[in-house]
């Protein structure tokens, strides 16, 4: 398959451009001695989870127990943690069958959680590993405070069927003292009562070359890197060649010289803005916005003429990565040599 035989709006994915964003950030994570637990959310695909597990990642992180069943479907991929507060008997039943078939680890902030988890798990021979959430700023879920982490971490390792497995937060971007002197804090205080704290899971994509700063830190995680997008280069965590992930689109009507309009509209690029101008770059097309988007529609504009014409096929690089992989059934790999093989996302809509 060459570009023009491919359909539009399709999602394109630059395996060469995967692979050196893998190897990138595998090696600084190596040169400092971190552990990396890639987030799959980003690409839902189990081949691509493999690729990070080669060059060295020592797990996968997934958000959803769904997400981790579909992840592991074709094999290869045996230690996953899941950083969501598993709640309700539907969803501790498949944790316990996905527990079975894998080396797993969950998080908890709250005893309704943890106490769920060991009723479960008490009447099985499954292990499960259980990491405190630790709210360091970012003001999303987890415990907001030390003593409530040592709480939580006291009553897991009171309880049957589950283990405490060390600690686990999404910091705030920039935010490396404080994380630092906040995860320090909880560590002292598990360790003063004799509870080791083996791992200490953090993350996230804007600070990916910052991780070296929160020096307390066993692990990151991490999902953007390997594709890459708009909202990292608006932050200087990557730069556009390092972009693997881009929409093909075509350009269906040019209603002035200023104006165009493609056929890729919120149901593909999203309608995530992330804070940023615009909803993509069109690359090789600068002077060009993507200033709207309705559902099959996304409308460019310029303050010059932007050159295109309608039939002209146009890449652009989303603001959001992770969004996109989730909007289509199927993506194109872009080989060596320009050959475009066709991929399902395997772990697609996987919500729950």
């Amino acid at each position: 398959m060459k570009y023009s035989d491919v359909d539009t709006p399709s999602v394109l994915i630059d395996l060469d451009i995967v692979e050196a964003n893998i190897q990138k950030y595998q090696r600084y994570c190596n040169s400092i001695g971190l552990n990396l637990r890639p987030h799959i959310k980003t690409h839902k695909i189990p081949a691509l989870a493999k690729l990070q597990l080669a060059e060295g990642a020592v797990g996968i992180t997934c958000q959803k127990i769904s997400e981790a069943e579909a992840i592991i479907s074709e094999g290869g991929i045996d230690d996953i943690l899941i950083t969501y507060n598993i709640i309700g008997e539907k969803k501790l039943t498949r944790l316990l069958a996905l527990a079975e078939r894998v080396k797993l680890s969950v998080v908890a902030d709250n005893q309704t959680c943890i106490s769920g988890l060991s009723e479960v798990f008490s009447k099985s021979n499954a292990e499960l590993t259980v990491l405190v959430e630790c709210d360091t700023g970012a003001m999303r879920c987890g415990v907001v405070n030390p003593q409530q982490a040592l709480d939580l971490a006291m009553a897991i390792e009171n309880l049957p069927g589950i283990n405490f497995g060390g600690l686990m937060t999404y910091p705030p971007t920039g935010k490396w003292d404080s994380v630092n002197k906040a995860l320090l804090e909880i560590k002292g205080l598990l360790e003063d009562k004799k509870i080791d704290v083996p791992v200490i899971s953090v993350g996230g994509s804007p600070d990916m070359w910052n991780a070296d700063k929160i020096l307390v830190a066993t692990e990151y995680r991490i999902g953007t890197y390997i594709y890459n997008d708009k909202s990292l280069i608006e932050r200087g965590t990557c730069d556009l060649k390092d972009c693997a992930l881009t929409v093909l689109a075509t350009v269906v009507s040019t209603p002035t010289p200023e104006r165009a309009v493609v056929d890729a509209g919120s149901k593909v690029l999203t309608s995530d803005l992330s804070g940023l101008v615009g909803y993509g770059v069109v690359v090789d097309f600068p002077h060009v916005t993507i200033s709207n988007l309705s559902e099959e529609h996304g409308c460019l504009k310029s303050e010059v003429p932007t050159g295109l014409f309608v039939g002209q096929k146009v890449q652009i690089i989303p603001n959001h990565a992770c969004v996109v992989s989730n909007m289509t059934d199927q993506v194109n790999f872009v080989k060596k040599g320009g050959k475009i093989l066709s991929q399902k996302v395997v772990a697609r809509g996987k919500v729950w």
